[in-house]
């Protein structure tokens, strides 16, 4: 048995791709299902959300003004 994909033949080749797709289709199909579920209740609404007062992050405790 020849481990190296360089001197396969050709229907290893044929093999590998085959299989490639088909884990390709059933990726894609298992996205598509999980995400076609029921949408009910699951509605997104905008929030607005103002801005506060600055505030200074620093590693010590003095207070800096600016």
């Amino acid at each position: 048995m020849n481990h190296s994909i360089y001197s396969a033949d050709r229907s290893t080749h044929l093999k590998i791709v085959v299989v490639a797709l088909v884990a390709g289709i059933a990726v894609a199909g298992l996205g598509i299902t999980a995400r076609s579920g029921s949408d009910e209740g699951l509605t997104q609404t905008a929030r607005v959300i103002k801005a506060g007062k600055p505030v200074v992050v620093t590693s010590s405790d003095a207070s800096l003004v600016r």
